[in-house]
């Protein structure tokens, strides 16, 4: 019997983009059905969350995710243009984002539709993986295409849907802190938070208790 759970998600984590492809290999390898539910980022839910950070955040912050990336060889590069527009010195927010409403929107619309695992693991590969640009020309409309999905359909539910989609996005957020978590990414099992790129391994080992097998060739 196929096993449900939910990956609560966001664009401008770069943990998120580091465990996407590797929860995307486990739903392929085993009989196992992920839901990827994308949140808006804490820039976004609290603007302030950096400013009143540790000054050393952000330091061991790109330290530790470019370490990641190379243990588990994934490629990784700071993304250019940041789905998120802030001031990395002074920590400060822009009041202006033109990339990650359109982005999580774009995201949600997939979710609609049961795709969003590959759609967001192939967007996320072209924001931190090293395309520059990776807002313009034909880069997200071919990962949509790639992920079974129609681009231009998508687009329209951004344009003409934003404020339902932004309501399922804030459930999202509500359903992740219901389970008992509230950061990304985490992966739900039957209600149990599994938060951070760490804890792959310990929610496959607590999904083949719960019975979970490989997919049949």
């Amino acid at each position: 019997m196929t096993i449900e759970a939910e990956l609560y998600w966001s664009f401008r984590s770069p943990y998120s983009y580091l465990a996407t492809q590797r929860y995307k290999d486990m739903a392929d390898q085993y009989d196992l059905n992920i839901q990827l539910r994308p949140v808006y980022p804490l820039a976004i839910r609290k603007a302030d969350f950096f400013e009143k950070n540790h000054p050393n955040w952000i330091g061991y912050t790109m330290r530790d995710m470019m370490r990641v990336a190379e243990f588990h060889n994934i490629e990784f590069a700071i993304p250019n243009p940041d789905p998120i527009v802030q001031n990395l010195i002074t920590r400060e927010i822009s009041a202006e984002q033109p990339y990650i409403y359109r982005l999580t929107r774009l995201g949600q619309s997939a979710a609609r539709h049961g795709k969003s695992l590959k759609f967001c693991n192939n967007v996320s590969k072209l924001i931190w993986g090293g395309t520059k640009d990776w807002d313009k020309g034909d880069h997200l409309r071919n990962a949509a295409v790639d992920a079974g999905l129609d681009f231009d359909a998508m687009e329209a539910e951004v344009e003409n849907d934003a404020e339902k989609l932004d309501a399922e996005i804030a459930a999202n957020q509500d359903a992740l802190e219901a389970a008992g978590h509230w950061g990304v990414p985490s992966l739900i099992v039957e209600n149990e938070p599994f938060f951070g790129q760490d804890r792959i391994e310990m929610a496959l080992w607590r999904l083949k208790q719960l019975g979970l097998k490989p997919r049949e060739s």
